[in-house]
């Protein structure tokens, strides 16, 4: 069965639906390819910056957004066993329309992303479309074939594909685009245990000797990242869900009354940490968004907004020249050198946060942040703005196009 389209977009996820929805608002035709019949998946990035919450506003979904349960982070603070804490990132300081990162399940956000798409003419978004090759004429990328549920092959002809499917994207792999891997020392086992009155309300950061545990308080229980020293998920399952339990209980012993929750290694992710990126986005009739183009560390929990920022920068500088109906690699090009900077600049900084405060707590060189920035940030709290700004808004904040915005949309 052959269909046409005039942009086709492999993956659901929020670069991919973000872009369909703003592309549709232009009149353009837009179909979202995404593979499960749902969006129902755990432990993906459920951190919604301000720049996003701005950005959802711009678009008249922030009272939607409002309306869904989530729970709110205004501080990254860490504490340190005299009872004494630090607040390395305070986003109360930013001025902005919400101070704040929003933590609220990806599915949520992702179904209220599709539903206002619903509403465009333009849009179309297919559930369990499984994309399988891309479709190459003469060097140039002409659209994608993929599976539906029931086994069916599809031709779905395009004049822009754009891949938004992840770090392991096949459409990035079959147009033959290879990723740059930067060096990470670190990987991540992420895990839920309840929440009770009293806990710590900000994103906590726990240091002690050789362990490094995040806790990230969500609206009814906390979400929890061990982190450890990269390729060593084997030999942390051989040990078994009693050492794991006596692990986190001795890094946080407040949690120890309540790690006997984790029945056994199936309830801990293991997440392979990477941190890549292209040096080329596109090929002709193919554009990369998203982790398909940069691959982010979970340190800062930056990578869903920075993937929704080069969707919205894409549809900003593609609408036209896809109504139009002349998307040459010249206009794709555009798109990498809007966001080149800004990718750049958070990989770094991750880069920096690896070395120099999470790989030589879990080496055992230390069991805090640097010195010399707690006595910074001791002496001048307000120097808490610039974390909190970096990580919050970035150094490009998109924001929607004029053919995109709505104002504010109740259900």
């Amino acid at each position: 069965m052959t269909e046409r389209t005039t942009c086709a977009v492999v993956g659901g996820g929020p670069a991919g639906m973000v872009l369909g929805l703003l592309l549709a608002r232009a009149g353009v035709d837009v179909t979202v390819l995404e593979k499960h019949g749902d969006f129902l998946r755990d432990f993906r990035g459920d951190t919604v910056h301000p720049s996003t919450l701005q950005l959802l506003d711009e678009l008249g979904l922030g009272p939607r957004f409002a309306e869904l349960p989530h729970s709110e982070l205004h501080e990254i603070a860490f504490p340190f066993p005299d009872g004494s804490r630090v607040v390395v990132g305070d986003l109360s300081r930013l001025k902005v329309a919400h101070p704040y990162i929003a933590m609220v399940p990806q599915w949520d956000l992702l179904n209220l992303l599709a539903e206002a798409g619903s509403h465009e003419p333009a849009y179309t978004l297919r559930m369990h479309a499984e994309v399988t090759e891309l479709i190459r004429e003469s060097g140039s990328v002409r659209g994608v074939r993929y599976r539906t549920e029931d086994g069916e092959l599809h031709e779905l002809r395009t004049d822009l594909t754009v891949a938004a499917d992840g770090r392991w994207s096949i459409a990035r792999a079959q147009a033959e685009l290879r990723p740059k891997e930067l060096p990470v020392p670190i990987d991540t086992w992420w895990f839920r245990l309840p929440r009770t009155p009293g806990d710590p309300t900000a994103l906590t950061p726990v240091a002690s000797s050789r362990r490094f545990v995040l806790v990230i308080p969500r609206e009814d229980f906390l979400q929890i990242a061990y982190l450890a020293t990269k390729g060593g998920d084997t030999q942390l399952r051989e040990r078994g869900i009693e050492w794991f339990r006596r692990e986190i209980a001795e890094a946080v012993p407040w949690l120890a009354d309540r790690v006997h929750e984790l029945a056994s290694m199936d309830d801990v992710k293991h997440l392979d940490v990477r941190l890549n990126r292209l040096d080329r986005w596109h090929v002709d009739g193919l554009l990369c968004i998203g982790d398909a183009a940069h691959a982010m560390s979970p340190i800062g929990g930056v990578g869903i907004n920075l993937a929704v920022q080069d969707a919205v920068a894409a549809a900003t500088l593609l609408a036209e020249p896809l109504r139009r109906g002349a998307v040459g690699v010249d206009v794709l090009a555009k798109v990498r050198r809007r966001r080149l900077v800004p990718t750049i600049a958070v990989q770094t900084l991750q880069r920096i946060l690896h070395r120099a405060v999470v790989k030589p707590i879990i080496d055992g060189e230390r069991q805090g942040p640097p010195k010399p920035i707690v006595a910074l940030l001791k002496a001048i709290p307000a120097a808490s703005f610039v974390p909190a700004y970096l990580i919050g808004v970035g150094l490009r904040p998109e924001h929607a196009p004029a053919f995109a915005r709505r104002a504010g949309i109740r259900s």
